[in-house]
């Protein structure tokens, strides 16, 4: 997998994505972009064994801090829009994803880095991470799901508040209000991220997968949330990996699924 501004690891069925522009704070351009549809809607599927995936930023000081803003001069209302469609359809291939996948926020997550975290499955905070979403100070809202992946993390008081005001959050209130699993030391983020996906990684696969479907289902007001859950539950006891869980729960000893 060759990237322009992604780094990518692949250990033990875990991927490592970096976004590497830490001299713009691994603010997301249009390449960028590019390269995380590619990664999320077609590459990533492909990858045998594949665990979970872990998304980072290069450098001390940022996740992502925010839209490249040098690529909005001269937006009108139809590129505009065409540019925050293109961003949420890329964020919700990541939301949709069938394996887990963890934000290890180590900075500023600001802007579209915010919403990038929140498109995650799960967030692992530094110590010194910071969450916000300042767009009001520029003159324009979030583009790329802020106003609603916010709501449902934090609650609708609470993020109204941060989206009106703009103001940035640490780690620890980020971890209170919702928005981040876990706050870790600066520099674990990776590692505590890579310990949840193992975890996660001894359970069904099939049923790991089900399970984030029917959590999305939720939120679509198209789909009968409770409806899916059935049609998941039904499909699940069926696969190999049922039978192996219930065999292995009756004699005691752990189960080896095999995504079947």
């Amino acid at each position: 997998m060759n990237y322009t501004n992604l780094l990518t690891e692949l250990n033990d069925g875990i991927l490592t994505v970096t976004v590497n522009r830490p001299k713009a704070l691994n603010a997301l351009n249009r390449q960028t972009f590019s390269d995380l549809k590619q990664l999320f809607e077609t590459d990533a599927h492909q990858i045998e064994g594949l665990k979970g995936i872990i998304i980072t930023g290069a450098g001390e000081r940022a996740f992502v801090a925010g839209a490249d803003i040098s690529e909005f001069d001269g937006l009108t209302t139809e590129t505009a829009k065409a540019l925050s469609k293109r961003g949420q359809d890329i964020f919700r291939a990541i939301e949709t994803f069938p394996k887990v996948v963890i934000a290890a926020v180590n900075g500023f997550a600001l802007g579209g880095g915010c919403e990038l975290a929140m498109a995650c499955h799960l967030r692992v905070a530094s110590e010194k991470a910071r969450f916000g979403q300042p767009e009001v100070n520029l003159g324009i809202i979030p583009g790329y799901g802020g106003t609603q992946r916010l709501i449902r993390l934090i609650g609708k008081s609470k993020a109204t508040e941060l989206l009106l005001t703009a103001d940035m959050i640490g780690g620890l209130e980020a971890a209170h209000l919702g928005l981040a699993n876990y706050v870790v030391p600066h520099g674990e983020e990776v590692l505590k991220a890579t310990a949840i996906i193992k975890k996660i990684a001894r359970k069904a696969p099939i049923a790991i997968a089900q399970t984030l479907e029917c959590i999305d289902a939720y939120y679509d007001k198209n789909v009968d949330g409770f409806q899916k859950e059935v049609e998941s539950f039904g499909f699940c006891a069926e696969t190999e990996d049922f039978v192996e869980g219930a065999s292995a729960f009756m004699e005691k000893r752990r189960a080896t699924f095999k995504g079947k």
